[in-house]
């Protein structure tokens, strides 16, 4: 059992991301740059996959030769509502992503590439908890517009692996905890956990929140109605979600160039970090209440997190309500990994997707 793998594959808009992992750990990891090359000039999903596996296939063939691959798992993409869980890719999984039925986002290429690849090497693929999992109870779907109601878009991968982790670390199991977490990188996902189910939380893609170096949150209706008259539906949407937060007072969403400008004595980056933890805090406030105050730990994830005096900043707003864990990173291939091996070991049933659009 010591030889055997999992392969993980993550795919961006300008980037895969693969990795190799044991139980142990990190075995390979590389990061493949797709900036200037065709598939970046693709404007349709399926017609990236071809590129995008033989890529894959050139860069894993040799190493993968050195040890017993036993399984492939892909980012799950967009499916629409979802339980959280690992699910096995079937012909539903991929004709709803690779085809774009619900939405269109690179991530979408994770399930036909673990397919793909499975094929080739005869074992199972999956996806584990897509940025659609959506276990919210039925009050926090209602958003005041019966036209509209709240969604749940969240970094799901990555929370539910530290929800774990908090969970090992406080020796105890997820089904007796409550946790508030907030995943914080280009987008900011603040989660109320209740023993494993996220029953509310931000939409970290559009208009909830705290804002974030790239996303605007939550914004004042009156003003956003002025924009929208302004531009396009599709222009204000790049706007909302690439090009406002940190980005757009600062002209950068790098963090760590933020926090130089910081350190340099930079009053106006010093002023705009200081709101967006001050948002991140009332965030993390509003979810504790939908817990009515009993959580167990404030767990901090993402990027962000490697920031030691962002998490200070943050957590003196918060720390009345419980005690911080902290995780710094993405840590989204050793997470899809992590559930490839939780599914070869049976720790973790495999759930059949059933499609719903």
């Amino acid at each position: 059992m010591s030889c055997e793998v999992v392969l993980a594959i993550n795919p961006g808009s300008t980037s895969t991301k693969i990795g190799i992992f044991n139980r142990k750990g990190k075995v390979f990891v590389k990061s493949i740059d797709h900036s200037g090359t065709k598939i970046a000039d693709m404007h349709s999903i399926r017609d990236q996959l071809p590129m995008r596996l033989k890529i894959i296939n050139e860069v894993c063939d040799n190493v993968l030769n050195e040890h017993k691959l036993v399984a492939i798992v892909g980012r799950g993409g967009l499916l629409g509502p979802i339980k959280s869980g690992i699910y096995s890719v079937n012909e539903d999984i991929m004709d709803i992503t690779i085809n774009c039925r619900y939405a269109s986002h690179a991530s979408n290429l994770g399930a036909s590439l673990a397919f793909n690849l499975a094929e080739k090497y005869k074992v199972p693929s999956y996806i584990v908890d897509p940025v659609t999992v959506d276990e919210m109870i039925p009050e926090a779907r209602i958003s005041g517009i019966p036209e509209i109601e709240r969604r749940s878009r969240l970094h799901a991968l990555n929370i539910n692996a530290c929800v774990r982790k908090a969970a090992q670390k406080l020796g105890k199991e997820v089904s007796e905890l409550k946790f508030v977490i907030a995943h914080m990188g280009g987008g900011i996902s603040v989660a109320a956990i209740d023993k494993g189910r996220i029953i509310d939380c931000n939409d970290a893609l559009m208009g909830m929140g705290p804002f974030s170096p790239e996303r605007a949150g939550a914004v004042p209706l009156e003003g956003l109605i002025d924009l929208a008259q302004t531009m396009s539906s599709k222009e204000l949407k790049i706007k909302l979600t690439k090009n406002s937060g940190v980005k757009s007072y600062l002209g950068t969403s790098n963090m760590k160039d933020v926090s130089k400008m910081i350190r340099n004595g930079d009053k106006k980056a010093t002023a705009i970090c200081d709101a967006m933890t001050y948002q991140i805090g009332k965030e993390i406030g509003a979810m504790a209440t939908t817990l009515m105050g009993d959580v167990d730990a404030i767990i901090y994830t993402g990027g962000i997190a490697y920031e030691d005096i962002t998490i200070e900043k943050i957590h003196q707003r918060v720390k009345f309500i419980a005690d911080k864990i902290v995780f710094p990173g993405e840590n989204e291939l050793e997470s899809l990994a992590e559930g490839g091996f939780r599914a070869i070991d049976k720790l973790q049933e495999v759930i059949t997707y059933k499609r719903t659009i």
